[in-house]
C-alpha cells in the first residue's frame, strides 16, 4: 500500500505519517530525509544531489524519481510507503505514476490535510522545543504548565527555529498553493483523493485516515 500525504508545511503530515507507520507497518519516505541520507552515504545519486544542494539549484525530477525508485527497491520498503514531500508538481506526480507502474505498483491513497493559512502561522511561529528532551510546545496551543520550565524534564533550555517567522510561513504557503495544489485535481480525477480537515485534533484526523484506508481495503 502506497499513500501520499499532501498539505502545507506545518499541516501535520509528519505526525500522521508516524501514526500510519505504526498502525500499518509502512515506511515513511520523506523526500528531504532521503536526499540527506543519500548525500551522507555518498552514493552515486547522493553525489549528484549534493552538487545541486551546494549550488542552491533545484534538483531535477528525474534524479528525485531515481532516488525514490532505488529506495522502494530496498527490502524494508516492500511493505509500502507513506510519501511526504513528494510529489510537489504535476510532472512529478506523472513521473511517479509511471515509475510505480513499471514496478507493478500504484498510489492507493492521496490524503490532503487542508489547513487555513492563519492557523498555520500560529502553528509554526508559535512552536518551540526543549533542547534537553525534545518535548514540543506552542505559544498558542500547548504552553508549558510553568512558564520557561519543560513539563517533561524540568529544563529551562528551549529552542526556536530561526526560519519560523510569519513572512517565511506565508511564503511557504504561497509556494504550496502555486506549485503543489494543482496536483490535487490530478489525483481527484483518478479517484484516490480524500481531503480532510488538518486543523482537527490529531486523533480525529488519524481516525478519519484509518476509516478511508479500511473502507477501500
Amino acid at each position: 500500500m502506497n499513500i501520499i500525504l499532501l498539505g502545507p508545511p506545518g499541516g501535520g503530515k509528519g505526525t500522521q505519517a508516524d501514526l500510519l507507520k505504526d498502525r500499518y507497518g509502512l515506511m515513511h519516505l520523506s523526500s528531504g530525509e532521503m536526499i540527506r541520507r543519500e548525500i551522507q552515504d555518498q552514493s552515486a545519486l547522493g553525489k549528484q544531489a549534493e552538487e545541486y544542494v551546494n549550488s542552491g539549484k533545484l534538483m531535477p525530477d528525474n534524479l528525485l524519481i531515481e532516488m525514490i525508485s532505488e529506495t522502494l527497491d530496498r527490502p524494508e520498503y516492500k511493505v509500502g510507503v507513506i510519501l511526504d514531500g513528494f510529489p510537489r508538481t504535476c510532472p512529478q506526480a506523472k513521473a511517479l505514476e509511471e515509475m510505480l507502474s513499471r514496478k507493478r505498483q500504484r498510489v492507493d491513497h492521496v490524503i490532503e490535510l487542508a489547513v487555513d493559512e492563519s492557523l498555520l502561522v500560529k502553528r509554526i511561529t508559535g512552536r518551540f522545543s526543549c533542547v534537553d528532551c525534545g518535548a514540543g510546545y506552542n505559544d498558542f496551543f500547548k504552553k508549558e504548565h510553568e512558564d520557561g520550565v519543560c513539563d517533561i524534564c524540568g529544563s529551562t533550555n528551549f529552542h526556536r527555529r530561526k526560519d519560523d517567522t510569519v513572512d517565511t510561513v506565508k511564503e511557504r504557503f504561497k509556494v504550496y498553493r502555486e506549485q503543489t495544489m494543482p496536483i490535487i485535481p490530478y489525483y481527484e480525477r483518478q479517484g484516490v483523493l480524500e481531503v480532510l480537515d488538518g486543523a482537527a485534533k490529531v486523533d480525529e484526523v488519524a481516525r478519519a485516515i484509518n476509516n478511508i484506508i479500511e473502507k477501500r481495503k
